[in-house]
């Protein structure tokens, strides 16, 4: 068995990101902790990728909403720790996942996790993230450098293309929902990097996810021990490629 740490915000992460993840490690026998800004009080979801978006559209597919209930359920997502109190040698593997709302940028945008993360990886054990999560792992700095914990990786990220169809979708009645930052969240990613062929994009997809059994429509970059990806639609092989490395 494996330890695994899944930082969030106290609210707004994406659904199928987190549950997808934790169901698939639980499966496989791996304790997952969750980590918290303060620690002890149960974070929450975007409650839009639970009712649906928009018109009931855009929101988490019924298995990962399943996985999320089931979570909720679990002691160890009732009793998150804060991360500013962890030792990160503690874990075997750390996900970094993703979402858009307001409430991320408490995650996002955090320097003392962003510390955690880089102090991770220069313990070069696995970690994976997964759309905006990429971002996180962007701003850690490696205090040995002074440069991103990415420099010199290959990943991806929230595709550009992806995040603006979503707003451009959506403007009219959600406003900026989907525009976390006013930088796209590629734009971002690329910066942090050695060069521009480290940035894989993927194939274009808008509409089919993978799943459990069919990963046909999924796609991830593996950099060593480094694993990336681009939206929920990805979370299934995430997973799965994530907890090989262990």
């Amino acid at each position: 068995m494996k330890r695994l740490w899944i930082p969030l915000p106290d609210r707004d992460f994406d659904v199928t990101e987190v549950a997808v993840p934790w169901k698939l490690a639980r499966r496989a026998g791996h304790e997952v902790v969750f980590v918290t800004e303060h620690g002890s009080t149960r974070p929450a979801a975007d409650p839009l990728l639970l009712t649906g978006v928009l018109f009931g559209q855009l929101g988490a597919e019924p298995e990962p909403a399943a996985f999320y209930n089931e979570m909720l359920e679990s002691p160890e997502f009732a009793s998150p720790l804060a991360w500013g109190s962890i030792d990160v040698r503690a874990f075997d593997a750390l996900i970094l996942p993703g979402g858009h709302a307001p409430g991320m940028r408490q995650y996002l945008g955090s320097r003392e996790l962003q510390a955690k993360v880089a102090a991770f990886f220069a313990l070069d054990r696995p970690v994976g993230a997964i759309c905006h999560g990429a971002l996180v792992a962007a701003r850690a700095i490696d205090p040995s450098t002074g440069r991103s914990v990415l420099h010199g990786r290959r990943t991806t990220c929230l595709p550009k293309y992806m995040e603006r169809t979503a707003y451009f979708l959506t403007a009219w009645k959600l406003g900026r929902y989907y525009r976390t930052y006013p930088a796209y969240v590629e734009d971002e990613v690329r910066e942090s990097l050695a060069r521009r062929s480290d940035f894989v994009r993927g194939p274009i997809e808008l509409t089919h996810r993978g799943t459990d059994t069919d990963d046909s429509h999924a796609f991830v970059v593996e950099d060593n021990r480094y694993v990336s990806a681009r939206w929920p639609g990805d979370a299934y092989l995430f997973a799965k490629r994530l907890l090989a490395k262990l």
